[in-house]
């Protein structure tokens, strides 16, 4: 058990959760920083975790739910108040309702995330403030000390699965619900240099291909908050996928905050029927390497199956070597 104490000051409104760890901190900090990894411990064994956003940057949100054996559901979220990486980050801490909206009906709390080196690796003391003694009795009730206890346990062998999160490794693609997939990727680059390569038109036509054998002749890119983009994909003649039928997308620019995230609405041109919302978010690893999430809402389950069986994360693994070796090579 990584924890070494848990301290309640009843007067300062605060309790203090001090573990230690035999990783460097920055590993430390990559645990926190990737939805991938704190949704296998943030929860206790028997409520596990899911991410459905993380933007570790001072004012970002994260949105997780917590899955019980019985199929109840708890929902959370953070406010990013600050994030000073690797060495701190501060969040407001609250209940959510199911759609993800804040439940002010239940207590929130401030908490501070503190990484510090040791001799032996690292140290975090995650101390938390109540706003009166009756709500952080009411919390404690309700098991908040217990369930971070259990949770805090599991992260060691989070930390030992380096192999899994690795720059390299290739695109994964997740399930997260009837309408949710995730799709992640390790890209060695600046999370700046991302955002750029997939803003600048000249450059996503070189890398945002898919397989070979296509070229992209139309790259339109949504400049500002209510603006439209269209993407346009067409066979190279002569080449593999000659003859095969020419496509594209368009949506809406809905929420941006560059370089770190923005959301968009995604359909296939031509196509009747509601399409996607995709939420694209980069986060910046050790070494100069950026984890890119992206987080897909399909209408529902049925166009979900259909679309990931058409082989859709091999495309877009060709498109993220491609984009990375762009980096690699600029």
């Amino acid at each position: 058990m990584p924890i070494t104490s848990v301290t309640k000051d009843p007067e300062a409104l605060t309790m203090t959760v001090t573990a230690d760890f035999a990783v460097p901190v920055q590993r430390l900090w990559d645990a926190y920083a990737d939805p991938r990894q704190i949704e296998r411990f943030w929860g206790p064994p028997t409520y596990p975790a899911t991410f459905l956003r993380h933007d570790m940057a001072a004012g970002g949100r994260s949105q997780y739910e917590m899955h019980g054996p019985d199929g109840d559901v708890s929902a959370g979220y953070w406010e990013f108040l600050a994030v000073d990486a690797p060495r701190s980050f501060e969040v407001r801490d609250g209940f959510a309702r199911e759609d993800g909206t804040p439940n002010h009906d239940l207590p929130h709390m401030r908490m501070i995330f503190a990484f510090e080196e040791t001799p032996e690796g690292s140290r975090l003391v995650t101390t938390t403030w109540f706003n009166s003694a009756e709500e952080l009795e009411q919390l404690l009730g309700m098991g908040m000390e217990e369930g971070m206890t259990l949770a805090m346990g599991q992260i060691d062998a989070v930390l030992a699965d380096l192999e899994a999160f690795a720059a390299g490794r290739g695109v994964v693609s997740q399930i997260l619900s009837d309408t949710q997939v995730r799709v992640s990727r390790v890209i060695r680059g600046t999370a700046e240099q991302i955002w750029r390569a997939h803003h600048e038109p000249e450059l996503m036509k070189r890398w945002l291909l898919g397989p070979d054998g296509w070229e992209m002749p139309t790259a339109i890119v949504a400049q500002n908050v209510g603006d439209s983009y269209r993407n346009e994909w067409a066979p190279v003649p002569g080449g593999p996928a000659d003859g095969a039928p020419s496509f594209g997308f368009e949506g809406e620019l809905l929420e941006s905050e560059p370089p770190y995230r923005e959301v968009t609405t995604e359909r296939m041109i031509g196509m009747e029927g509601p399409g996607t919302t995709n939420e694209l978010t980069l986060t910046p690893r050790e070494e100069g390497g950026t984890l890119l999430s992206l987080l897909i809402t399909y209408p529902n389950a049925e166009l979900r199956d259909i679309v990931l069986a058409t082989g859709m994360t091999d495309g877009m693994e060709a498109s993220y070597a491609r984009l990375e070796s762009e980096l690699v090579n600029a």
